[in-house]
């Protein structure tokens, strides 16, 4: 039995990773452009530089698609291991953090993704609905403040462990989004040292973030 469910839990840990590795910004701006996302803008192979490179269009077509990459890859998780929705397993945290590190590192483009923010946002539906609502709450406040999204939706995350612990007070959710916190500002500090050098100072980095919607 413990077998099976050893079986089980790591096929759906590999399944979640190569639905996460589905280079949806590769795809998409090859069907649009026939050109290659990581040619285009920053090189990054999500929604964000595929909205700015390719349209508003593709851009929304990836962000959506991406996101629900991460939710698929739950809920096949759910059918594989025959775990019951809603309910707490390390399988099931396992494969949502196999398809954000999909996302980040796919196979398909010899390990070059995208940023991993989308699809991190699709496990959390269905793993912890109720704290991912509470950080979309916390992105519209800090987008109405700073006019910035991206750095609203990353300031967001850290909303995510601390909601976990006082509704589900269950330490798995709890190091899940620690972990998924810790990847996608790993794979965000390369951005973040271009934008300061860019910049020239961190006071003029502060005030660029702070105005740049604003234009």
């Amino acid at each position: 039995m413990i077998y099976n469910e050893m079986v089980s839990g790591v096929i759906a840990i590999v399944v979640a990773y190569l639905i996460g590795a589905f280079p949806t910004a590769y795809v998409t701006t090859r069907l649009f452009t026939g050109k290659d996302i990581r040619q285009l803008g920053s090189g990054n192979v999500g929604a964000n530089n595929t909205f700015r490179e390719v349209g508003p269009a593709a851009g929304v077509i990836v962000g959506v698609v991406d996101v629900g990459k991460g939710a698929a890859a739950i809920a096949i998780a759910h059918v594989i291991t025959d775990i019951p929705f809603f309910e707490s397993d390390y399988f099931l945290v396992l494969a949502g953090f196999a398809a954000v590190v999909g996302h980040i590192w796919p196979v398909y483009l010899r390990f070059t993704g995208g940023n991993g923010v989308a699809t991190a946002i699709g496990t959390l539906i269905i793993l912890l609905p109720r704290e991912l609502g509470i950080s979309c709450a916390v992105i519209l406040l800090l987008w109405a403040v700073t006019r910035n999204l991206i750095m609203s939706v990353y300031i967001s995350w850290l909303s995510v462990p601390l909601a976990a612990w006082f509704l589900e007070k269950d330490w798995l959710y709890v190091g899940y989004s620690l972990a998924m916190i810790a990847v996608l500002v790993l794979v965000f500090i390369p951005t973040a040292r271009a934008a300061l050098v860019k910049a020239g100072s961190k006071d003029n980095l502060m005030a660029e973030l702070l105005r740049r919607d604003k234009r």
